[in-house]
């Protein structure tokens, strides 16, 4: 467990099942801090955290003994994470339930992929779906999607955080969950572009429906089942990253809307990640590689990395040729 807004959030919704947890960092005096302070003032404010909450900033520490590791460091620091869990000595019961949504740049692999080999054999589990740390760390009703291609080890990690405010539904769709959770984020970037223009609803609809289009068609092409896509991990977390003041990819869109360049958001934002910054590049490349056409991926990649002008992109989608809906999945 790492120590951001979700895996702090993520620690409360298994502290609720009366789960022994710890929680891991890699700054031993922001790890000391919220021990002091019961507070997870950068990433989740306003938030008690239990004194049964245990924190350390020793990765040996935090996983001795440990039958379940949840990753929820952002996709770019995943890699670094599962070296980390490999080099402090993986207890041998362990399982792997990553909560991260993304893909990483360079190698354009999910989490699964890069667990698979820097951990051989280790069984693996994804959990998403609609979910702000914000709204799960205040207990608010939530509902995700635990994916394995293990059937036995999806009902573990869905027996291992239902509650009566934390619903959650198996899968063995590992591929298309992992997608349908970082796809989304891009999208969200282009729906923050629509707020921060001051377009309205029309535009709004119209993106989400699209994207869920181009996802799929996407999704698919990658491995995932088309019906995921229209799933939690898909659709489910399209609407609320698309439509949640909560939403960092969806604000990041909304200051490029209003002319801020890439490098003035990330600055503004800190340590905040938003994952769609990255994943929009590597979502570029695996549509070009797999020959899909993306082209809402396109225009937030050309405004995100190229400095394209998102009126310009808005222009672009709307006059591109014309074709029928039946052709999405195609």
């Amino acid at each position: 467990m790492s120590d951001g807004g979700w895996g702090t959030a993520i620690s409360l919704a298994l502290l609720k099942r009366n789960h022994d947890v710890v929680l891991w960092g890699p700054f031993p005096k922001y790890i000391d801090e919220m021990r002091e302070s019961r507070v997870n003032r950068q990433f989740l404010a306003g938030v008690d955290l239990p004194e049964a909450l245990e924190f350390t900033a020793d990765a040996s520490t935090a996983i001795t003994g440990a039958d379940f590791i949840v990753m929820a460091a952002p996709t770019r620091f995943a890699r670094g994470c599962l070296k980390t869990i490999r080099d402090a000595g993986l207890p041998a019961q362990a399982r792997i339930v990553s909560v991260a949504k993304g893909i990483e740049n360079g190698t354009l692999m999910r989490v699964s992929e890069m667990c698979a080999e820097l951990l051989p054999g280790v069984p693996y589990t994804v959990l998403s779906g609609p979910s702000h740390a914000e709204e799960v760390a205040l207990e608010i009703p939530t509902a995700v999607v635990a994916a394995s291609t293990d059937s036995a080890m999806a009902s573990e990690v869905q027996e291992l955080f239902m509650s009566d405010v934390f619903r959650v539904y198996t899968s063995d769709d590992v591929v298309g969950v992992e997608l349908g959770g970082a796809l989304k984020n891009v999208f969200a970037i282009a729906a923050g572009v629509c707020d921060g223009m001051e377009f309205g609803d029309n535009t709004k609809a119209a993106l989400v429906t699209r994207g869920i289009a181009e996802m799929g068609r996407l999704g698919n092409a990658l491995g995932g089942r088309v019906e995921t896509f229209s799933g939690l991990s898909g659709l489910g977390d399209m609407i609320v990253t698309c439509c949640s003041g909560h939403s960092r990819n969806r604000h990041v869109g909304e200051q490029l809307g209003r002319g801020k360049s890439l490098a003035e958001i990330t600055e503004s934002m800190g340590r905040v990640v938003a994952e769609g910054v990255t994943t929009a590049e590597s979502a570029h490349e695996l549509a070009q590689k797999v020959g899909v056409t993306c082209p809402i991926i396109s225009e937030i990649y050309a405004g995100l990395y190229q400095s394209k002008d998102p009126r310009q992109g808005l222009r672009d989608l709307m006059t591109r040729a014309a074709r029928s809906e039946r052709e999405d999945f195609g």
